[in-house]
């Protein structure tokens, strides 16, 4: 029995669960989830103020799909009830962010901005000019819109210059060694 798959999934205070045959629609304070599940792998019931996923064989793909339902319940009901957040820096001389609407300009050393529209459902906050705060209930898109952002200027190795997650640590590596630095 999958670790993950059989710990039953709490509903905390605010949020409510909603089971269909074939999705889960999870709503709380900070939005509405859903996602759909294969209920001839999968069953998905509500007990006792809890969630119960259970797997309906054995064989891999069955077991596969056990955790996988239940680590996105898990990050739905998380989520609805207290926002997911990431926060990225740009580094580098004159990277900066800027937001109009729902669109963030980024400069990043190229010769334009960089544009990119921030879809629904992520909030962007911009607590300073090197720094993007981005929050959302869908673990998911989070990290979709952060990876997108984050590969405009991904972070480079000599000089450390780019976008970056605020807790990644970027390898540096030396440059080239000089003419009487080789011969020694």
């Amino acid at each position: 029995m999958s670790r993950i798959g059989k710990r039953p999934i709490p509903i905390p205070e605010g949020v409510k669960v909603e089971v269909t045959p074939d999705r889960v629609i999870v709503a709380g304070k900070h939005g509405r989830l859903e996602q759909r599940y294969e209920p001839d792998k999968v069953s998905v019931e509500l007990r006792d103020g809890q969630i119960a996923v259970e797997r309906k064989g054995d064989s891999p793909e069955f077991r596969a799909r056990h955790g996988l339902y239940r680590s996105l319940i898990a990050n739905m009901v998380r989520g609805v009830a207290e926002p997911y957040s990431k926060t990225l820096i740009l580094k580098g001389l004159g990277f900066r962010a800027r937001l109009a609407g729902r669109t963030l300009e980024l400069e990043v050393g190229f010769s334009h901005p960089v544009r990119y529209e921030v879809p629904e459902g992520v909030l962007v906050e911009l607590p300073a000019q090197d720094q993007i705060v981005l929050s959302s209930p869908d673990k998911q898109l989070l990290g979709q819109v952060a990876a997108k952002i984050r590969a405009f200027r991904k972070p480079e190795p000599y000089q450390g210059k780019g976008i970056r997650y605020k807790d990644e640590q970027v390898v540096r590596k030396e440059g080239k060694l000089g003419r009487k630095a080789a011969q020694a």
